[in-house]
């Protein structure tokens, strides 16, 4: 349980965890049978009343069992609601007492999206139920217990005594530091008697997990991918991508079972997945309430679609931010010259940047942050900056974050009005980690938010595009104020997301909705909202590398739809072979970015073949934006604003797609682009093998990646084992797939997304019916619809909703036919043996194209 402590008057130090304040480590069990000695529970033991008023059922829980009215004397007697927010969701909510506030302040549900009606019904006396959708609680009323079902499926069951709180005995003496983080009431104490050390109060849920099930998400977690055995902290830290602190917790999780569960609680949530009880999933919080959320889905996008409706749609970002982005790095020297050099460079070697960004030392040493460039390296930074807009193509973002030193010209304007976060006797917030004298804006202020907002307007009027919004993890949150009077226990998460929210907010209504961006380290539940975020300081070896994947893969399976990382690693210089494989695996994720600490990431450092790498891996990103925009279109809701997608991740983890394939479960190494394409990053140089899993179909080599003159045909389900050279990445097509293509050497992603394209069609079985959106690239509008329709005679193409000028049909099919009769458009196999398929050119004006076998 990771919480930082404050301690002194004056002073500060970080307790590593509450083993050293509490008697127990983790949780509350000693074994199976015992708990650790402090530990005084109570558990929901029998249903004592049930009732059905205004679409919730209410269940008064006894803990212990009632024989006769003598037996109802004296507590804990818990309030248990079950509600239904949204369909196929039920939320429960666990009550001890009462008059005891919720932390504020509050997630937010359903912020930017419409909840989808649900009437739920329900049932009462001997055998209780709810029911939403396909979703029903059965409930047991003595000994309580309860199980979630879907048609004839338990899903998971809350076994008896596995709803429950407890109150910690501390092992050390109150004081006034620790004050705020204690309750003194035991559960059967005497309050009239004084009680002989302060407890903390918690609510735990316990539930079943089956033979075989696997727990993913928490948010952005680097440890092993696959939760199971794992403690799992929901407390935004710094701690790198190497070890069990993650900068983006989410209290959610996703379970093979065919659910995921949402915690709805701002503050610190623990989970035991299988860890203290092998075969329980537990989770608790402090307080005198629990309120969480599970959700159905009967395939694990609809699970995460259910979930971001809840905590937020993440908004789309404009299609230029898909392009390259180049910094130059923390520790490095750079002026304008450097700047410009870098990009000389890069457009010589026809790796064009789209983003520029400026890291920290575009400000003044020591007074992170002013927000005014450096005079000495930057004297004229407007002109500057449209000087390298206008003949580089590029869009500019920006470091910030929200400390600032006490050597920064804006402390004492800040500290005037009081803008910052206070210490309960009425100092400021300060420590010396980071920067000198360092403070932390305080979001919940409005002017202060204003007075932050003013300093972000100020830059874009000097022509920056993106603000890159960095730290948000330290927010201390003992002896300390918020201005609105909120938790600082709770606001430790949430700053966050309120922080990124001001930023991005800003961005929009300078650019216009769908134009605003963020580069983004930290987050918390409905963050996603605010994209894009990248996975923080990881070392630049093979197995940062991998840790950087895991933690993307996790954060992909927590509501968020895009996800980046520095390229290269961020510790350290990456020996050429780690540079270049990472180069493959950054490019062919959502947003790509280089970028390091004392070292460049500039291609031509690692020799000229990373360059030519490079050149080639970007080409591709830019042809494939009509099949990544085609992903987030194709997840539109109508009656929401067009500008918000479904939070269905573009890269995510294989068992997304293929959820039945039991192999899939443990993959953290390889991922799906989309449904149709298959990446395998190689975490070794050439001299080695690298292994990798096609699942079953029939999987084509995406060819130029793989360097295949004609491309490989796999039958998977196959593991393989091979030698990949340091130019191409594994990355294979499923077949059925509709794949549209934009024109070769576009040099950026922002085009006409619907202008010469080339849809190519991938093993199409007889009897299937296939199709894909076209997008214009205009935010979600869409050009038009190709539908395919496969006969045992012909190949039918057609578009509708639309038109498309320009366009071409490539075929790949295992066998060789001898095509008949073709209308529509001209049959030329020159390209067969040279490319891979069969190309078809579309005549002019064309809307069907009819291919007989």
């Amino acid at each position: 349980m990771a919480i930082l402590c404050l301690v002194g008057s004056g002073g500060m130090k970080q307790v590593a965890s509450h083993a050293e304040l509490f008697l127990f480590q983790r949780f509350f069990n000693d074994g199976y049978w015992l708990l650790k000695d402090g530990v005084r529970p109570a558990y929901g033991i029998q249903v004592t009343k049930s009732s059905f008023n205004s679409d919730v059922l209410n269940l008064n829980v006894s803990s212990k069992i009632i024989r006769h009215r003598g037996d109802t004397l004296g507590g804990p007697v818990f309030d248990v609601n079950f509600h239904s927010p949204t369909e196929n969701v039920v939320g429960v909510r666990i009550t001890h007492f009462k008059g005891v506030r919720p932390a504020t302040p509050a997630i937010p549900l359903f912020p930017n999206a419409q909840a989808v009606p649900s009437k739920p019904t329900a049932t009462t006396g001997e055998s209780p139920s709810f029911s939403t959708g396909d979703l029903k609680v059965v409930i047991r009323p003595s000994p309580y217990s309860f199980a979630f079902t879907a048609g004839d499926r338990v899903i998971t069951t809350s076994h008896p005594k596995s709803q429950f709180i407890a109150d910690v005995a501390h092992r050390w003496t109150t004081s006034s530091a620790s004050s705020t983080t204690c309750m003194s009431n035991d559960i059967n104490s005497n309050p009239y008697r004084e009680q002989p050390s302060p407890t903390v109060r918690y609510i735990t849920q316990e539930f079943n997990i089956s033979p075989g099930e696997k727990f993913y998400g928490f948010g952005e977690q680097f440890t092993p991918f696959v939760k199971n055995g794992q403690h799992v902290d929901i407390w935004n830290q710094d701690g790198g991508t190497a070890s069990e602190q993650a900068y983006k917790c989410v209290p959610f999780y996703f379970s093979t079972a065919g659910y995921g569960l949402f915690v709805n609680h701002p503050g610190e949530v623990e989970f035991e997945v299988g860890s203290e009880k092998a075969s329980r999933v537990a989770f608790a919080v402090r307080g005198e309430s629990l309120e969480y959320f599970f959700i159905y889905g009967s395939n694990p996008l609809e699970i995460l679609s259910r979930y971001t409706l809840l905590t937020g749609r993440p908004a789309l970002p404009p299609l230029w931010t898909f392009g390259l982005w180049l910094s130059t790095s923390f520790l490095t020297n750079y002026d304008s010259e450097t700047v410009s050099g870098f990009l000389e460079g890069m457009q010589k070697r026809d790796c064009p940047v789209r983003v520029f960004h400026l890291d920290c030392f575009w400000m003044k040493q020591y007074e992170w942050c002013s927000f005014t460039f450096d005079p000495d390296h930057f004297p004229d930074p407007g002109r500057y900056l449209a000087d390298i807009k206008s003949k580089y193509g590029v869009k500019i973002c920006l470091w910030i974050n929200p400390y600032i030193s006490q050597f920064s010209p804006l402390f004492d304007e800040g500290a005037k009005e009081n803008y910052f976060l206070m210490r309960t006797n009425g100092d400021i917030w300060q420590w010396d980690l980071w920067q000198p004298g360092l403070t932390i804006v305080d979001m919940t202020n409005p002017k202060a938010r204003e007075w932050y907002k003013s300093k972000l307007v100020a830059l874009m009027d000097l022509g920056v595009d993106c603000f890159k919004t960095d730290f948000a993890e330290r927010i201390p949150h003992v002896n300390v104020k918020f201005h609105d009077g909120s938790d600082p226990y709770a606001m430790h998460n949430m700053y966050t997301v309120i922080y990124n929210q001001l930023v991005y907010e800003t961005l929009e209504e300078r650019y216009g909705k769908g134009e605003a961006v963020l580069f983004a380290r930290s987050s918390f539940a409905g963050g996603q909202r605010f994209p894009v975020h990248w996975g923080g300081d990881c070392e630049s070896t093979f197995e940062g590398m991998a840790e950087t994947l895991r933690g993307g893969l996790s954060l992909l399976l927590s509501g968020f739809a895009f996800s980046s990382h520095d390229i290269g690693g961020f510790e350290g210089t990456p020996p050429p072979p780690v540079y270049m494989r990472w180069l493959a695996y950054g490019l062919f994720s959502s947003h790509s970015r280089l970028h390091g600490s004392e070292s460049y990431r500039v291609p031509w450092v690692y020799g000229e073949e990373a360059a030519s790498i490079l050149a080639k891996y970007l080409n591709e990103k830019h042809r494939l934006m009509p099949y990544i925009y085609a992903q987030l279109n194709s997840f539109r809701e109508k009656r929401l604003s067009r500008r918000i997608v479904r939070g269905v991740p573009v890269q995510r983890a294989m068992l997304v797609d293929f959820i039945e394939d039991r192999t899939t479960h443990s993959l953290d190494q390889q991922y799906m682009f989309g449904p149709s394409l298959l990446f395998a990053p190689v975490f070794n140089d050439d001299k080695a093998d690298t292994e990798y899993y096609l699942p079953p179909g029939v999987w084509t080599a995406y060819t130029p990646l793989l360097g295949d003159k004609k491309p490989r045909v796999i039958h998977g389900p196959r593991w393989v084992k091979e030698s990949v050279p340091m130019s191409e990445i594994p990355c294979f097509v499923r077949a059925g797939s509709l794949l549209p293509l934009g024109p070769q050497n576009m040099k950026r992603p922002d085009y006409n997304l619907a202008e010469n394209l080339e849809v190519r069609l991938y093993h199409p079985e007889v009897g299937t019916k296939i199709s894909c959106d076209i997008p214009s690239g205009r935010g979600m509008e869409i050009a038009a619809t190709v539908e395919v329709d496969c006969t045992e005679r012909t190949l039918s193409f057609r578009v509708v909703n639309g038109a498309l000028d320009q366009w071409s049909i490539r075929l790949f099919q295992e066998s060789s036919p001898q095509w008949g009769e073709i209308q529509g458009a001209q049959g030329s196999d020159t390209e067969c043996e040279q490319f891979g398929g069969y190309v078809f050119k579309v005549a002019k004006g064309a809307t069907e194209v009819t291919i007989s076998r």
